[in-house]
C-alpha cells in the first residue's frame, strides 16, 4: 500500500511529498518522502538499497542527523511494515505529529 494511503485512512493530516530542506544558501541537501513540514515531520520509505548497499546506509545515516541537527522527526518505514503493520506506521507518525504541536 501506498504509506502516503496508510497515514490519511488512519486520520493523519494529508502528508505532502518530496519535501525540500534547506542550507543556509537555500541548496536542497535532502528531499523527504513525505511528511508535514510545518511540524517538520518526516515519513521515509526504505526500500531494500537503503539496507544492501553499504555506501547508501552510511549516507542515509549521515543525512538522518543532518535532519535531526534541523529540527526534524523522521519516521522510517520499510514495505513490510506498510503491509503487515501499517498501524505502527500510523501510530508513530500520530505521536510524531502530537509531539511537534500537531492539532487534530
Amino acid at each position: 500500500m501506498y504509506p502516503g494511503l496508510v497515514l490519511i485512512s488512519g486520520g493523519l493530516p494529508r502528508p505532502h511529498t518530496q519535501i525540500e530542506v534547506l542550507n543556509v544558501w537555500g541548496a536542497v541537501i535532502a528531499r523527504i518522502d513525505m511528511g508535514w513540514e510545518e511540524w517538520k515531520v518526516g515519513v521515509e520509505f526504505d526500500g531494500a538499497q537503503h539496507w544492501t548497499d553499504p555506501m547508501q546506509r552510511t549516507r542515509d545515516i549521515d543525512r538522518l542527523a543532518e535532519l535531526q541537527a534541523r529540527g526534524w522527526t523522521i519516521i522510517r518505514v520499510s514495505a513490510d511494515m506498510l503491509r503487515q503493520r501499517p498501524h505502527v506506521v500510523v501510530a508513530r507518525s500520530r505521536s510524531a505529529l502530537l509531539a511537534a504541536g500537531c492539532p487534530f
